[in-house]
């Protein structure tokens, strides 16, 4: 985790200026942390990771395929048995998209600086293009990896938690909903999801994927 850049906090304050609920979770959670990741191949393959299960299990899993000296590149994954990548813990549909988004960036079709001078939607629109990298992945790589400020990964369990309980919703928000939610909170939804994060991990005592200690 690194210090809250200044750009964010100034985001920060006008958004709970806008929201005033959004103002009571660091009153109540500390400061919001401020995590990053990895660009390019690597922040793309920790996503798919992160994909449907728990922190803890993806947590375990990525320790797992980064535990080397070498890195994990686009070149190293193809040339790993599907078995092996399958016997570090991943699913195999998550064995087929990682060797899918490993293609991607060896045939150039996908390349870390092609998605950073792309705009959300199009930087959207070109990760989703890759077999088994739905929105929400794209989403969150972009929030943590390329700390953009306007994304919102509307169709994820904790912020649909996290904004029924800060909101004394009677249901869990649909992902629609929560994206309708979210439009208060142009131009710093991201800023928006971070805080409802928090908020949810605050709530129920679950860290963060990249907060876990080695197994």
């Amino acid at each position: 985790m690194t210090e809250i850049p200044l750009i964010a906090r100034v985001g920060l304050q006008s958004l709970v200026l806008r929201d005033p609920a959004l103002a009571t979770i660091e009153a109540d959670a500390g400061q919001l942390p401020w995590r990053t990741r990895p660009g390019g191949f690597t922040g793309l393959l920790q996503a798919i990771v992160a994909q449907q299960i728990s922190n803890a299990a993806a947590s375990a899993i990525w320790r797992r395929m980064v535990a080397d000296e070498a890195p994990l590149d686009p070149h190293r994954l193809l040339a790993m048995a599907p078995e092996a990548l399958q016997g570090l813990g991943l699913s195999r549909p998550k064995v087929s998209h990682a060797r899918s988004l490993a293609q991607a960036f060896v045939e150039g079709s996908l390349s870390q600086a092609g998605i950073a001078a792309l705009d959300d939607e199009a930087a959207i629109a070109a990760i989703t293009r890759v077999r088994g990298l739905g929105r929400w992945t794209a989403e969150v790589y972009l929030l943590f990896a390329e700390q953009r400020m306007d994304v919102f990964p509307a169709n994820d369990v904790a912020l649909a938690g996290a904004a029924m309980a800060l909101h004394a919703l009677e249901t869990r928000p649909s992902e629609r909903a929560l994206r309708l939610l979210a439009e208060r909170w142009r131009p710093h939804r991201a800023l928006a999801a971070r805080l409802l994060w928090h908020h949810w991990r605050h709530l129920t005592g679950r860290p963060a994927m990249d907060d876990l200690p080695p197994a």
